[in-house]
């Protein structure tokens, strides 16, 4: 603004011998100044005030097709009317684990490049929106090495690591890493549940902001990272029992009913194929009735703490409501990656048969449920297939998006994020941060998919988890785990590896990973899994 003021100036009085040819009186001159300044200022007052608020939602190990709006029986009936007042985006993707995807979210950049959790060589998305006057909040899981109020938030109220007991706060290893703000928080001994605790906090510095003249003129940027429903698969009994009996008829047919949603919502084209099942996973009716019932309650939990995760988007909507925000603000809501496949219940929660709305239970689901909640694709987190890293992905803007309730396609990553916010804060990339020098942003910004714009193509993707746990996206075709070969617009569930037929493609695509990679700082070669 100052800039614009100064040039104003300077072309005001290099027109002054004009007025005075004129005979204009001085202060005729003087207050058209006046006029131009005040016209200025409130251009600029006028701009800052319809740049949207942003809100940012992220659940942990949430499976493609889990909600109501992508084709899942989970009731979710407030992220469904944001999906159905904005848009949805079938394609978009994640780096398929927690701390990978955390790291390339806050920085805009590829994780490999800024030392995962070290976040290093980078201007983090609060810390650039905060360039941009934006008061910036967080609750919820980090997951990332410092704290978040050392990167670019104002207030935070969440646990440091990467998972936790819902209702004790506990890590797995028996501490706790709750923080508020800087300081240690010491989690009550009843009354408490992650999912309720993280909207509490959200809604309470949205409320404090109200209380500052100085914020509350500017926008806000709110992150709120649910850790539902990673495990341990803990909910609230009355939650449990909504869906205690409705899994009975097993994971293949949970599939098949999805992906019969899918079509008719229009999520997938009516010519989508299902994945395979896994050789290892068995026919559901093969298991005893015992353990079809312990399935049936796992699979209950999971679906309980992704409606509870719902019911808090729907509180949050209603204090956005409440403050008047709600028109001029973005809300993007995600997944940090596909279903989680491991088995990691605890020996004790096994041998007490604790319910899972116990305080000391410490239950999982395995790739059984989790293949089934990444209808239709193959694989599930850490992987890069695309069960792995494909992401539900919500926009809801009413002032800024046209033409809701559409399906947006085209190919998208979580580097892109971190470009559609700085675009939104009227932010230029900047070359160094704290005085040291950071490294190339990787997005492309979704700012013209609001207005149904041409936005620009990614000409290539890279994704990495570890050396067996690999991809390169170029157009239509995607390499996995540096052997397989697919054409993701004709075969996106990786059914038919072309790798055999195209051997000179996968040359040319096996040797851009290495240049890539080496790029990006990675420094171990691809293996086969």
């Amino acid at each position: 603004m100052f800039q614009k003021v100064r040039h104003c100036l300077a072309y005001t009085i290099s027109y002054a011998p004009r007025f005075r040819k004129l005979h204009m009186p001085f202060h005729y001159y003087s207050l058209a100044l006046v006029l131009v300044l005040v016209a200025i200022a409130f251009g600029a007052n006028h701009a800052k005030a319809e740049r949207p608020n942003v809100v940012l939602i992220m659940v942990d190990d949430m499976g493609y097709s889990d909600l109501g709006c992508y084709g899942g029986e989970i009731k979710t009936p407030n992220l469904d009317r944001l999906a159905t007042g904005g848009i949805r985006f079938t394609n978009f993707t994640n780096c398929g684990k927690c701390e990978t995807t955390r790291a390339t979210l806050m920085s805009g950049r590829y994780h490999t490049e800024v030392g995962k959790g070290a976040l290093r060589r980078c201007i983090t998305m609060p810390e650039i929106m905060k360039l941009g006057g934006y008061h910036t909040m967080m609750t919820g899981k980090w997951h990332l090495k410092g704290s978040p109020v050392d990167r670019g938030f104002d207030r935070y109220f969440g646990f440091l690591n990467g998972a936790s007991n819902f209702f004790t706060g506990e890590s797995v290893y028996g501490r706790t890493y709750f923080r508020l703000d800087h300081q240690e928080f010491w989690v009550p001994k009843e009354g408490f549940y992650c999912t309720d605790d993280f909207t509490d906090y959200a809604m309470r510095f949205l409320d404090d902001r109200e209380k500052h003249t100085t914020q509350k003129a500017n926008p806000f940027f709110l992150y709120v990272a649910y850790n539902a429903p990673h495990y341990p698969l803990q909910a609230p009994r009355e939650e449990v029992n909504k869906y205690q009996g409705k899994y009975m008829d097993g994971w293949d047919m949970l599939r098949k009913t999805r992906l019969a949603r899918m079509k008719k919502m229009g999520v997938v084209p009516p010519d989508q194929k299902l994945s395979s099942r896994p050789q290892n996973i068995e026919e559901f009716k093969l298991l005893s009735a015992q353990e079809q019932a312990h399935r049936d309650l796992m699979m209950a939990t999971y679906a309980g703490m992704i409606d509870r995760v719902d019911q808090n988007v729907g509180r949050l909507l209603k204090k956005l409501d409440s403050l008047g925000e709600s028109d001029n603000t973005l809300i993007l809501f995600l997944s940090d990656n596909g279903a989680c496949p491991f088995q990691r219940s605890q020996k004790k929660t096994i041998e007490h048969n604790f319910a899972p709305w116990n305080p000391d239970s410490f239950w999982c689901y395995d790739q059984r449920w989790a293949h089934a909640c990444n209808t239709p694709w193959r694989k599930f987190k850490q992987n890069q297939h695309e069960g792995g890293v494909a992401t539900p992905l919500i926009a809801h803007w009413p002032k800024g998006i046209t033409n809701p309730g559409r399906f947006e396609r085209q190919r998208g990553h979580l580097v892109d994020l971190h470009a559609t916010c700085r675009e939104l804060a009227g932010v230029d990339y900047p070359k160094q941060h704290h005085g040291q020098p950071i490294g190339a942003a990787r997005g492309i910004s979704l700012v013209p998919h609001f207005t149904q714009k041409r936005r620009e193509e990614h000409k290539e993707l890279f994704y990495y988890f570890n050396s067996s746990k690999t991809a390169l996206l170029q157009g239509d075709w995607k390499l996995v785990d540096s052997s397989e070969l697919y054409n993701i617009r004709e075969d996106r569930i990786e059914s038919n590896d072309l790798a055999a037929t195209h051997p000179e493609r996968l040359e040319r695509m096996q040797a851009r990973w290495h240049e890539l990679a080496e790029r990006y700082g990675v420094r171990e070669s691809p293996k086969k899994p």
